[in-house]
């Protein structure tokens, strides 16, 4: 059984307060949410193999390769919240999944940035779900935070398993996710992965940006190497010397993986170890971007080296979890998944 502490922590997440508490709203959307999304028509799954989409596509020119036709494993990517700018009056809580302008959005960020990271190794499944507006991550009202998110949960459960009934046959599959969609994915894997017959075909999860505690599952463990399988890794981004509000109650004591060298320790990774980053044009791969450093559950990096990077004064690159390590996140999903098959494929001893 999943332990208690691990359900303590996901109620404990849903009290996240990032800004000032902003006045509750009505909760009229909650008790009618926007209709639920059904897997088996293509168009509820921002990505998904047999579709022409944006996980499909590579940075650069034509330096890299959509591996997804001969993929001989998958990813479950859930996405992060892309619901942020007015509330919708009809449903003030829940993005439609019908809405274009919402949907576009989450193609042309999220699916483009972060999914194709892996299509060269594995076929992409990215499913749309009623995500949770990003206020609820600062509302006051608990009620309203609580059934949002688990209305989004819900959507990113029955994709999961509409993927497992009709896509997966058996096949070894990597979870990954950014923001909210790192605490969906992080539920999912305790109350349907971890402890079931999944847990075998599980190469590896990316549950990245969202601090995340190093015990949060039974016996699913923190990745300590770059081709160890059936583990996890975890990272937040922030310039070095920054330390970003609630440091100590959710940052300090969290996981932080670098997606560099892929240790879990403080050993710093020069510029040198970054073979590319992307930005948001996407139309080239820029060696050497940013070095990287755990610190204290943070992720430190320099600034970040490109033309024209002196107008920007970042401190919390939250969006850029993924672009700033792209090309080592891409090779490090071919590491872990050529190691689980070699260890499959290996011959028993006798």
């Amino acid at each position: 059984m999943v332990r208690i502490q691990s359900y303590l922590f996901f109620f404990l997440l849903l009290k996240i307060s990032l800004a000032q508490p902003l006045p509750p709203r009505e909760r009229s959307g909650l008790e009618n949410p926007p209709q639920a999304p059904d897997y088996a028509d293509p168009a509820n799954w921002a990505a998904h193999p047999r579709k022409a989409d944006a996980a499909d596509l590579t940075p650069g020119k034509a330096q890299l390769a959509d591996g997804q036709d001969v993929a001989r494993v998958d990813v479950f990517f859930v996405h992060p919240t892309l619901y942020s700018g007015s509330h919708h009056p009809d449903y003030p809580w829940n993005a439609d999944t019908r809405d274009v302008s919402i949907n576009q959005e989450v193609d042309q960020t999220t699916i483009k940035y972060q999914a194709s990271v892996f299509n060269a190794t594995a076929r992409v499944f990215a499913p749309r779900y009623r995500q949770a507006h990003l206020d609820v991550f600062t509302v006051a009202d608990s009620v309203t935070k609580e059934k949002a998110l688990a209305i989004a949960y819900e959507d990113v459960k029955a994709a999961f398993f509409y993927y497992l009934k009709e896509e997966n046959k058996g096949r070894p599959f990597i979870i990954a996710s950014h923001s909210q969609g790192t605490v969906h994915a992080a539920r999912l894997m305790a109350e349907h992965v971890e402890d079931s017959p999944l847990r075998s075909q599980l190469i590896a999860a990316y549950l990245v940006g969202m601090p995340l505690r190093p015990d949060i599952f039974q016996d699913i463990r923190p990745c300590e190497g770059k081709t160890e399988t059936g583990c996890w890794v975890s990272w937040n981004t922030y310039a070095r010397d920054y330390y970003p509000p609630h440091f100590e109650k959710w940052y300090r004591n969290a996981l932080s993986t670098n997606p560099l060298n892929w240790q879990i320790d403080s050993t710093y990774a020069a510029r040198t170890e970054n073979i590319g980053g992307v930005l948001k044009n996407f139309n080239k791969i820029h060696p050497a971007l940013n070095d990287a450093q755990n610190h204290e559950g943070l992720l430190w990096i320099e600034k970040p080296r490109f033309f024209g990077n002196f107008l920007y004064q970042m401190k919390r690159y939250h969006i850029a979890d993924y672009n700033l390590f792209y090309m080592n996140i891409r090779q490090n999903v071919a590491d872990r998944a050529g190691q689980y098959w070699l260890h499959l494929e290996a011959p028993s001893q006798p």
